[in-house]
């Protein structure tokens, strides 16, 4: 009878411990769980503070270069027109120096033309002594070639059609061999540098 008791004890005493140790094991997966869906839910928080991080990083960058481009923008434009204003000023520098040489050189060609009218007339003079007209002749030969040098040249008129740019007409004959509005006659010779006029040709127009 006492060992029926003591077996019935024994077997009582497994069951508790067969009991208690499912119990424990039926009550760590539930922890298990709960610890790995935090593990998650925390890894899921991280990745997403990664991803704002990294796309508040690529804003700010893109902010930067956009910044950037803008600023490289303007001082591409601002070299265009700091180039653009040079390069007129270059221009119009060259073309008043231009101007410049070319008034005074016509200005003082223009003085220099009531000269050389005195030598053609004293030319044309009658001269006994050779050797002075001789003389007379090699410096009228200098002065033209200095013209030439200086890119003077003498205005073609007469038989040509009257072109008040170029020829002061003082008089018009009637019975000529040239037609009507055509130079005739030239009574002082006109001159022009390069394509400026110096001095206009005096002359007689044909009617």
């Amino acid at each position: 009878m006492e060992e029926k008791e003591k077996n019935c004890s024994e077997e009582i005493t497994e069951e508790d411990d067969s009991v208690e140790i499912t119990e424990k094991f039926s009550e760590e997966p539930e922890e298990t769980v709960e610890n790995a869906e935090n593990a998650e839910s925390v890894e899921n928080e991280n990745e997403s503070a990664d991803e704002e991080d990294a796309v508040s990083e690529y804003n700010d960058t893109a902010a930067q270069f956009a910044e950037m481009e803008e600023e490289l923008s303007r001082a591409k434009n601002d070299y265009i027109r700091l180039f653009a204003e040079y390069d007129n000023y270059r221009k119009r520098t060259a073309k008043e120096k231009t101007e410049t040489y070319s008034n005074a050189s016509a200005k003082c060609i223009e003085n220099l033309l009531p000269v050389i009218d005195s030598f053609e007339r004293c030319m044309q003079i009658e001269c006994a002594d050779e050797n002075f007209r001789n003389g007379i002749n090699m410096i009228f030969n200098q002065l033209k070639e200095f013209l030439n040098k200086m890119n003077v040249t003498e205005i073609d008129a007469v038989g040509k059609e009257f072109d008040p740019n170029f020829h002061n007409a003082i008089q018009k004959i009637s019975d000529t061999d040239y037609a009507s509005g055509y130079v005739c006659q030239v009574f002082q010779k006109g001159y022009v540098i390069g394509e400026k006029l110096v001095r206009p040709a005096m002359v007689a127009v044909a009617e």
